[in-house]
């Protein structure tokens, strides 16, 4: 593993410029560099590079990001390999922690792992066209499947020697450790102690991770075998949840049509591939799942699932959607002909003539699937609040409001369903489809936490009731479209400006000290048991940034010295020209003043800059993949007055107005706490109402009261959203 030290090197050496104009002509535009897009084809360059913050944006497909994030997207790699390809470039040596035993050991197996199944691939690759049993058995039955060998290259495809130890008393021979066979699934081993090879007479489809190692193989039985396919089992370099076979050889092309196509197995892949859509993946007959989910999303937001057009086609394409629509994917649906898959198809027409059919066929899936689920149900009112039951889960599902709210829309036409009833049932779904897809995913940072005494407890207490059973995160997610965009604002300034100089504060002895806004929003946090992060993705955020303080003056103070030489060259070229000039003493004197005050203010702009940068910088460079995204976007949000604002009038700069901003966001998140406790004493007062409790109905109206009246004191202290100029 790279040591933390190395990392930060490499973190702070990393031009974002030069990292992206090894891949991209940039242009010179005000304080920016402009370029074509990497990741999409344009003619109008839309892809804006910032020196400054040393972060890069797509105006048009929105990719981009830190130097390390450009590599990750741009390469396919992962977070490691970005920091050592980076490295490599600015002749950083890599310095590896020291691992532990464990570490250690794993490494060496995973490395072992990796060689065997790289000379494994090699070695079956040259069985098939260089051995007479590999050109008359496997490559014989590739041609006939009208795989070219150009697409046999490519896919670096192979043959199994039809003998039960072919492979394994060759990879003995040349060394290779036998447990290391076995763990990966090349060889297996009988009752009898006698080894195997496991992939006989099969032809091999090697499966290769975005980096292009060999993880795993497929063998394709070609003589009547019981089992059609076999497959590498899961080890410590493959877990098949967490790749797609083809992803090597599709990702480029991928990222530059911004989409991928999705079909199920490893021939439909190479038909499509011959067949010119070459930005092709498959999950290889499994449902899909986060992992490779999440390896789509790398390399783009739209996809396109291709289905035979039988019913058993049809009926697939309905299943683990969801799944999909939760990570925010654009996804559509392409069914083929009856009794076509997508190597049949492929090999009946020509590249354009695909092309052209998907153009013309593909579906918005929710609208595909609500198209579908209609015509099944017919006249049954059972089979069609079942339909649109199972239309409003996929509507729940999607987690953004917008997009959401759009579908909800053409849905309400399609069903002759009133739009404010649709979204009363999917606002109801939406809590337990989350709860569901975080329960499927383990996801264990989401917990509930109960531990702290809040506002529900006292009214809990007060009306002298059971609490709510109600699964506490489905609570939570109810609100979620109230609560997010509060808690998103005040960590957004935590991210912008959070090491910023807030003002002073006097400590428990009595002394004054600097507090900076993350002080401020920690403060309010700790003071105030109502706030909390609910979102998980800001509460790591908050977080890390919580963790970045211990050092952080430590590497001011560094900044601080590495500039030191620069200003007083300054300082020295400004004593030259002063003296170049013949003054007279007193002018002198106060030119000397004047350049003083000037470097002095330099060196306040240069400490300013980097406190402003400081937790932008790191964080834009995180390894957790959902955290980093979260922050480049932060970072990009551009800010935008309120509607209220002169036309005519310079506005501050948004850093310029913390003292304003930052307590106006704490104490909007503040109301909508409130908004939602007065939300849930409400669902509340239902049940009591319900049950004619009247003792309960009195405690929990006089609970709302009190919450109305806290939050007219907050639309107090909040006020007009005006942003008024500088007097």
């Amino acid at each position: 593993m790279i040591d933390k030290a190395t990392v930060r090197r490499i973190i702070d050496t990393a031009d974002i410029v030069e990292v992206v104009g090894d891949y991209v002509h940039l242009t010179k535009r005000g304080s920016n560099y402009m370029g074509l897009c990497p990741f999409h084809n344009e003619k109008t360059p839309s892809f804006s590079v910032n020196r400054q913050r040393n972060i890069c944006k797509c105006f048009s497909c929105g990719k981009g990001g830190s130097p390390v994030n450009f590599i990750m997207e741009k390469e396919g790699v992962n977070y490691h390999d970005a920091l050592v390809h980076l490295a490599k470039k600015y002749g950083i040596k890599i310095e590896e922690r020291e691992q532990t035993d464990e570490e250690r050991q794993q490494q060496s197996q995973r490395e072992g792992m990796l060689v065997v199944n790289e000379w494994a691939m090699q070695r079956m690759e040259h069985n098939l066209t260089e051995t007479d049993e590999g050109r008359n058995v496997g490559l014989q039955y590739l041609y006939q499947r009208g795989i070219t060998a150009e697409a046999i290259k490519k896919f670096r495809l192979g043959y199994a020697i039809d003998k039960g130890q072919d492979l394994y008393d060759q990879a003995v021979k040349e060394g290779y450790d036998v447990q290391t066979l076995k763990d990966v699934g090349l060889c297996g081993e009988s009752q009898q102690g006698r080894y195997y090879d496991r992939f006989r007479g099969r032809v091999i489809f090697p499966v290769l991770n975005p980096a292009g190692k060999v993880i795993a193989f497929g063998g394709r039985g070609i003589k009547g075998e019981a089992a059609k396919y076999i497959n590498s089992p899961e080890s410590l370099i493959y877990r098949k949840s967490n790749e797609l076979y083809g992803i090597y050889q599709a990702k480029n092309s991928i990222v530059r049509q911004d989409k991928c196509f999705l079909v199920e197995g490893y021939m439909d892949v190479i038909g499509m591939w011959q067949a010119g859509m070459e930005n092709v993946v498959a999950s290889s007959g499994t449902s899909l799942t986060d992992g490779q989910i999440a390896l789509i999303h790398r390399f783009t937001e739209n996809v396109t699932l291709i289905y035979d057009g039988d019913s058993a086609g049809i009926k697939a394409s309905l299943r683990g959607i969801d799944l999909l629509l939760s990570h925010n994917l654009n996804i559509k649906v392409l069914l083929l002909p009856e009794g076509e898959d997508p190597d049949s198809f492929s090999q009946k027409h020509t590249p354009e003539e695909f092309r052209q059919y998907v153009e013309q066929n593909e579906a918005d899936f929710i609208i595909f699937k609500t198209n579908v689920l209609l015509k099944g149900s017919g006249n049954d009112p059972d089979k069609r609040s079942q339909a649109v039951r199972s239309i409003v889960k996929s509507l729940a599902s999607i987690s953004d409001m917008i997009k959401r709210s759009v579908y909800i829309q053409e849905c309400s036409r399609l069903l002759n369903i009133p739009e404010n009833v649709l979204i009363m049932q999917v606002k109801q779904a939406r809590g337990e489809v989350v709860e569901e897809m975080r329960k499927k995913r383990e996801y264990e940072r989401i917990e509930a936490d109960n531990t702290q005494v809040s506002v529900e407890d006292e009214i809990v207490e007060a009306i002298k009731t059971k609490p709510d059973t109600t699964t506490p995160q489905v609570q939570e997610d109810k609100f979620t479209h109230i609560l997010r965009p509060l808690e998103r604002n005040v960590i957004k300034y935590c991210v912008r400006y959070g090491m910023l100089d807030y003002g002073d504060e006097v400590d428990t002895d009595g002394n004054m000290r600097d507090i900076k806004v993350y002080d401020v929003v920690r403060n309010e946090m700790e003071a105030d048991d109502m706030l909390e992060l609910r979102n998980p993705i800001y509460q790591r955020i908050f977080d890390r940034i919580l963790d970045m303080v211990p050092e952080y003056q430590q590497r001011r103070n560094e900044y601080m010295d590495s500039i030191n030489d620069d200003l007083q060259e300054v300082f020295n070229q400004g004593l030259d020209k002063i003296a170049s000039r013949q003054l007279p003493m007193d002018e002198i004197i106060r030119e000397e003043e004047a350049l003083k005050a000037e470097i002095m203010e330099m060196r306040r702009q240069k400490e300013v800059q980097f406190d402003k940068l400081y937790i932008g910088r790191l964080l834009s460079n995180d390894p957790d993949d959902e955290l980093r995204h979260e922050v480049i976007e932060m970072i990009n949000e551009k800010y935008t007055l309120s509607k209220y604002h002169t036309k005519n009038t310079k506005v501050e700069d948004e850093s310029e107005r913390l003292m304003d901003l930052v307590p106006r966001a704490l104490d909007e998140w503040k109301d909508g706490v409130l908004l939602v406790k007065l939300k849930e004493a409400q669902s509340q007062l239902k049940d009591a109402v319900a049950s004619s409790d009247h003792e309960q109905t009195m405690a929990i109206m006089e609970y709302m009261q009190r919450i109305t009246e806290w939050r007219r004191e907050f639309a107090k202290q909040i006020g007009e959203r005006i942003i008024l100029p500088k007097r």
